[in-house]
């Protein structure tokens, strides 16, 4: 077991497999959907990369803010959005958690501090270090996180952000989800320096690489972070090594920039397998079977739920 693991409790470990469990078993009904034509747009599913929005957010709380990617249906699920809130949006039902007015790229929960995913690369960024400096004006312990992809670390926004961070301590997670490819271009092709993590050293703060598929290392390096930027000691960037191990949205191509047996490697590194390595079989099993019950149920909600009324389509679009 590892020094992590022993720092946590069975409950603990239990609670984070679920988490990573319904993130998988979400986009994996939700890739069918679209499979069958019942989600109209993209849907950039998190398949693979389910240990970093749940080691991140197991760390935060419900008034954190969190600020997301177009690949968000993990984030607004490690953070408490249901997952019949998140396929209603996605099949652009009434019940959705954007009204059925977002779709999978637009998801915004702010009760449950999720502050919206975008489908715009690096603004996310800099809305975290304005959350970031929002709670030191409110003199709270609240933060903001970000979460990006590798693409969005050779944006203006990431050098704003961090830049800003920095100066003010702001009190801010920079989690980069370095999944290696930005849609289709590798990071080693784009990047003078694929190591996001080194990038930190130009702004004074922490910068950290760790195992983005080992959940309890992400926890550990958020638990790190999160605890520095409650306690009024600034920002720290997170370079979360994983993998998408779907294509970059359903749809797409997933072979002719990338090998068959470069995603075989990363599959047999899934992140769910290596922490239910740890853990009792009749757990995960228990676990699974819950999971599956609540997904299920989750389809047949959005499916039954009915589409926004015509007669508000301008609702919200023009103020009263």
């Amino acid at each position: 077991m590892t020094q992590t693991t022993d720092k946590l409790s069975k409950d603990q470990l239990l609670s984070l497999y679920r988490t990573m469990a319904v993130i998988r078993r979400t986009e994996e009904q939700l890739a069918r959907a679209h499979q069958a034509g019942l989600i109209h747009g993209a849907c950039h599913t998190y398949v693979g990369e389910e240990a970093v929005a749940t080691g991140v957010c197991a760390n935060l709380r419900t008034d954190d803010a969190v600020f997301s990617t177009h690949r968000g249906h993990g984030h607004a699920l490690a953070k408490g959005v249901s997952p019949a809130a998140l396929m209603a949006e996605l099949f652009g039902r009434a019940t959705g958690v954007s009204r059925g007015r977002g779709g999978s790229m637009h998801l915004f929960a702010p009760e449950v501090g999720m502050m919206g995913t975008s489908g715009i690369v690096g603004p996310c960024i800099l809305q975290a270090a304005g959350a970031g400096y929002s709670f030191k004006l409110l003199n709270t312990d609240r933060v903001g996180v970000a979460f990006f992809g590798d693409g969005a670390s050779n944006n203006g926004a990431f050098h704003e952000g961090l830049n800003m961070a920095s100066i003010w301590k702001l009190p801010v997670l920079f989690i980069c989800e370095n999944n290696l490819y930005a849609t289709e271009i590798s990071i080693n092709q784009s990047a003078g320096n694929p190591n996001v993590a080194e990038r930190a050293v130009a702004y004074n703060i922490p910068g950290v690489q760790v195992d983005g598929n080992d959940v309890l290392k992400v926890y550990e390096a958020a638990r790190e972070a999160t605890l520095r930027a409650r306690s009024g000691a600034g920002p720290t960037l997170i370079e979360c090594r994983t993998y998408r191990t779907r294509a970059h949205a359903e749809g797409m191509r997933d072979a002719g920039y990338r090998s068959a047996e470069e995603v075989d490697a990363w599959k047999a590194r899934d992140p769910l397998k290596l922490l239910a390595a740890q853990l009792p079989a009749a757990d995960v099993a228990a676990i699974e079977a819950e999971v599956k019950a609540q997904v299920d149920a989750a389809y047949d909600f959005a499916r039954n739920s009915p589409y926004p009324d015509p007669a508000t389509a301008t609702t919200h679009v023009f103020a009263d």
